[in-house]
């Protein structure tokens, strides 16, 4: 292809709003337009009024704000720009935009991109709180797009924490991990998550944590939902704000831009897995996540050997435990640039924008290649893409990172719902909930019945001996047999 038609970053910013009193906090919108003048900045060229595309990533913060993309590019004089916003508040949603951003430059649509993002859950949270009496209320669960009844959420998976405890549980049993093994890789990968975020300026927690202080429910640590504490799912109550800058090399040389400030775009592949979570095959992988990162890889003819740097979506540990193994990426190799979703904060959808950004500027010291992949929703959305100081060689533009049809043919079947079942059943995988306290709210079976079809189960706090079994104390949960009694207003579960 012309190689004038490369895209490449040229900036990149990142915001940390975190004011004494969280009240003064600035809204999504004005975190959005402050971390693209960065961008600019750092590009050092005037950029953002001559942008001809604006990717914003959709926010939950202030939902009177339904599309910031339009107040971003009056913010920032983009009046000329072609404005997208992201479906949905997915942390897919900054790669799924970089990709698109690099097609429309490879095809000679466009020569100057915008994509940013930002939450302001912290001023969100403290607003609420100043006018309901001290009660600061649950963003995430209150979220318009996850309001909503159905058999899932009356067994308690409403949101994300929720849900990947159930893939984790799944997934640990599947590689013959016993709770303590299972735990002790999660605890290697936080902590060098957290070590990365203390170096990292830009990122919102930045003090070192030991393998084993993330993994051990404390006062400062308390349990979430089994078996993760706090310091193992990602921390959204944060003000932060991504952006960067994407343009064809013809376009940065002709405005001046050096070199070494260009970090070429690769190809990128996209795949999802269907959005009901129990419509999956299973918990103990994701074809769609194996698809998105293997085609990346296949895409710009890279091996694993060829990254000197990764970042792998670390909303909660199941996801890169995953992908390093998709990856074939060591555990004592740091998995990230920006710190984790824990540490580096979890702005909602637009966590991968601040991943870019630290990608970006990893590579201008240190030079290479690296990969992103994102997750979002429920282990539904993933989509990667690889960047390098280098152009890569088997990259083209425009091309479809579309592969849902992959993924589909290498998906297992999908057991049959069965809602109403009572009798002899097997565990699929389960969850435990925490309240405020750390103490038990109840737990969750996903169990299979004597026909093979999927159900539920709820097992109420009162039920001491089986919530101590599902928090570890006895054999594997995972696999064993038991039984699944009617209840009212939930069936509930108890072991053979």
């Amino acid at each position: 292809m012309n190689p004038d038609l490369l895209p490449v970053i040229v900036g990149v910013g990142q915001i940390n709003d975190r004011p004494d009193n969280p009240l003064d906090g600035r809204d999504p919108v004005m975190l959005m337009a402050d971390a693209l003048r960065q961008a600019e900045a750092d590009a050092e060229v005037p950029l953002l009024a001559d942008a001809q595309w604006l990717g914003v990533v959709a926010q939950i913060a202030f939902p009177e704000i339904t599309d910031a993309s339009i107040p971003v590019a009056e913010s920032i004089g983009a009046r000329q720009a072609e404005l997208v916003q992201s479906k949905g508040p997915n942390g897919d949603s900054p790669i799924l935009l970089l990709n698109e951003a690099a097609n429309k430059i490879g095809a000679g649509e466009i020569n100057i991109a915008l994509v940013t993002g930002a939450e302001a859950l912290r001023t969100a949270g403290a607003r609420k709180a100043a006018t309901q009496g001290g009660q600061k209320g649950d963003a995430l669960r209150d979220a318009t797009h996850r309001v909503r009844l159905g058999y899932a959420q009356s067994h308690g998976l409403v949101v994300p924490t929720d849900v990947y405890p159930l893939y984790e549980n799944a997934l640990r049993a599947s590689l013959g991990q016993a709770l303590a093994e299972g735990q002790a890789e999660s605890g290697e990968i936080w902590s060098r998550f957290s070590n990365v975020a203390a170096s990292n300026p830009a990122a919102w927690l930045r003090k070192p944590v030991s393998a084993e202080d993330v993994i051990t429910p404390s006062d400062m640590n308390r349990p979430i939902a089994f078996p993760y504490t706090k310091l193992q799912v990602a921390n959204a109550a944060v003000n932060q704000g991504a952006g960067f800058i994407v343009m064809s090399v013809g376009e940065a040389r002709r405005r001046g831009i050096p070199e070494a400030k260009w970090i070429y775009v690769g190809n990128g592949a996209a795949a999802h897995e269907p959005g009901a979570i129990l419509a999956r095959d299973g918990y103990v992988r994701s074809a769609g996540m194996e698809v998105s990162i293997r085609k990346t890889m296949e895409l710009n003819q890279l091996t694993t050997a060829d990254l000197d740097a990764v970042e792998l979506y670390s909303c909660f540990p199941c996801v890169p435990k995953m992908a390093r193994r998709v990856l074939d990426w060591p555990v004592d190799q740091p998995a990230t640039v920006f710190g984790g979703l824990t540490f580096g904060g979890g702005p909602i959808g637009n966590y991968m924008s601040h991943a870019v950004a630290s990608m970006v500027l990893k590579l201008r010291s240190d030079g290479g290649t690296g990969l992103l992949f994102a997750n979002g929703g429920y282990a539904t959305h993933n989509h990667t893409i690889a960047v390098s100081t280098r152009p890569i060689a088997a990259a083209s533009f425009p091309r479809s990172y579309d592969f849902q049809a992959e993924a589909d043919a290498s998906r297992g079947p999908v057991p049959d719902l069965d809602e109403d079942y009572t009798g002899v059943a097997t565990i699929e995988s389960y969850t435990v909930f925490y309240d405020r306290e750390g103490l038990p709210r109840s737990g969750v079976v996903v169990a299979r019945t004597s026909e093979g079809k999927r159900t539920l189960a709820h097992v109420p706090a009162s039920d001491i001996a089986t919530i101590a079994r599902l928090q570890g104390e006895g054999a594997e949960p995972v696999g064993a047999n038991g039984t699944i009694t009617a209840g009212e207003p939930l069936r509930t579960w108890r072991f053979a």
